[in-house]
């Protein structure tokens, strides 16, 4: 599947309050495989089921990140409520349950997350020459003009 590439300098509304989310894994041990490979695998089940009711559960869009010894998720979503709502549900209880069973006396494999609220007017972004990425996917995408040409006019536009 081909990504369109939006020629030129982008930018998102920041209009909307909104939560980032950045959780991921790491593999302390990476000859473990039997014990990070269960956890590791928790979570595509949980990312198919953010995508496919993403309206209902405040989900708006995420990035992944493999490096070698760590994963990292940036996700963005509608509201503090809706997250920690979801960190409630059953798949995620489910996941969180088997990781705690499987990390006990195991340190080969650690997780972790970070939750950031941010208010409407208080973040920016450009894309130049980019798919839809980070916030220009999961917010209204727009071209930058002249009243958003900078960093510092970007964040301050209400």
């Amino acid at each position: 599947m081909a990504t369109d590439i939006f020629t030129g300098r982008y930018t998102t509304e920041n209009t909307e309050d909104m939560i980032v989310f950045i959780i991921g894994m790491r593999f302390n041990n990476r000859l473990a495989f039997h014990k990070w490979f269960p956890v590791f695998m928790s979570m595509p089940g949980m990312i198919k089921e953010l995508y496919t009711h993403k309206d209902e559960l405040g989900f708006l869009s995420m990035e992944s990140y493999f490096g070698l010894r760590t994963t990292t998720m940036i996700q963005y979503w509608r509201s503090l409520e809706d997250l920690l709502t979801y960190a409630k549900n059953e798949k995620h209880l489910s996941a969180w349950g088997k990781f705690n069973k499987a990390t006990i006396n195991n340190d080969a494999v650690g997780i972790y997350h970070e939750t950031f609220q941010i208010s409407k007017g208080n973040y920016e972004s450009v894309y130049v020459n980019m798919p839809h990425y980070g916030l220009g996917k999961a917010l209204k995408h727009i071209p930058v003009t002249p009243d958003r040409s900078s960093a510092k006019k970007r964040i301050k536009i209400q």
